[in-house]
């Protein structure tokens, strides 16, 4: 694809660069080639974009081009993800119902619908227009599916579940299993309690893999419009989550739990239960929240504090050796 052409259908400005020349995938910065683009999307890569063979690279307005072929962008990982659609296009499936697929007679699904092997629909169910159901999936009785579904292999969608527009489910999810609620029965041990409620996924809500969104004691398990959830990720009965947030890979949320929208939550964060995340929280890796965060704040540690004093706190622990060595110093002076 013509580089020329690219900048038009991004709506991005070109520079330094011959209208022919020819464009024939998205690189690594590290592994471009002269026929290849990639981007830059940080000041820190600044150095390796000029040293990248790249015939071309996606900047931004204070990239120093040097002469290098570039498009301008406002957002240049946006843009990355943009041209990276004019190059890759995933698999189309087309509509029909496997042989081997076991569809309930009573379920309702929309038209278009691409429904693979050994998938597995029960009665009552509803699914909206353009479904692409892939092998193994299982929806049980009872769930609403709203258009353009996509569940990829082993995903399974529990009894009496709500699912809105343009959701994707990738391998392995599971959406509505029993929350982990036990009631303590004395020498009998734990009594289970029944999880009579469900889960509710908003529109454009897309759930990675290995992950899991049990449903409600009583009541909903929401999760917002336009929220993104990782891999091997665990929400807990009951918890709400807010439109247009991100929750990174290996999160857990406690029961009853709630996260505001657009919020951030880094790698292997844990929230307990009945904690509240205000909107536009940014809660960094590994990091424990035990009460209530403020909207448009940031948060690390165990258990989480304002991230400025964390990292004044990391500094000195890093030094306690030397304190350490101090304080015995002065302590044997005052021997």
């Amino acid at each position: 694809m013509k580089l020329q052409a690219i900048a038009k259908a991004l709506g991005l400005t070109l520079e330094n660069a011959a209208a022919d020349l020819e464009i024939t995938a998205m690189a690594p910065l590290e592994a471009a080639g002269p026929g290849e683009m990639s981007f830059v999307a940080d000041a820190k890569h600044v150095t390796g974009a000029h040293a990248s063979g790249a015939g071309a690279l996606i900047v931004d307005a204070a990239f120093p081009a040097e002469g290098r072929p570039v498009l301008r962008s406002k957002n240049p990982y946006l843009d990355f993800a943009r041209a990276l659609e004019l190059f890759y296009q995933p698999p189309h499936y087309e509509p029909g119902v496997h042989r081997t697929a076991v569809v309930h007679g009573s379920a309702k699904i929309g038209e278009r619908a691409h429904i693979g092997p050994y998938v597995v629909i029960d009665e009552d169910v509803e699914i909206g227009e353009d479904a692409v159901i892939l092998a193994h999936v299982v929806i049980y009785r009872g769930v609403r599916i709203g258009k353009r579904f996509l569940a990829h292999a082993h995903a399974v969608v529990r009894e009496f579940c709500l699912l809105g527009d343009d959701v994707i489910l990738q391998n392995g999810v599971v959406i509505g299993a029993d929350g982990f609620g036990f009631a303590r029965a004395g020498a009998a041990g734990w009594y289970k309690i029944p999880q009579s409620g469900r889960t509710v996924i908003g529109n454009c809500v897309e759930v990675q893999a290995l992950s899991t969104v049990d449903r409600a004691t009583m009541g909903e398990t929401r999760i917002g419009n336009g929220t993104k959830i990782d891999n091997q990720v665990q929400i807990g009965h009951g918890a709400k989550v807010g439109e247009h947030t991100m929750i990174c890979a290996q999160c857990g949320l406690g029961g009853t739990s709630s996260v505001g929208n657009s919020a951030i939550l880094a790698g292997q964060v844990g929230v307990t239960n009945s904690c509240h995340v205000g909107d536009e929280c940014i809660i960094t890796a590994k990091s424990g929240v035990h009460g209530e965060l403020p909207p448009k704040t940031t948060w690390s540690g165990i258990p989480a504090f304002d991230n400025k004093q964390w990292l004044r706190s990391v500094t000195v622990f890093n030094k306690l050796p030397e304190l350490a060595r101090m304080v015995k110093k002065l302590a044997a002076g005052k021997e």
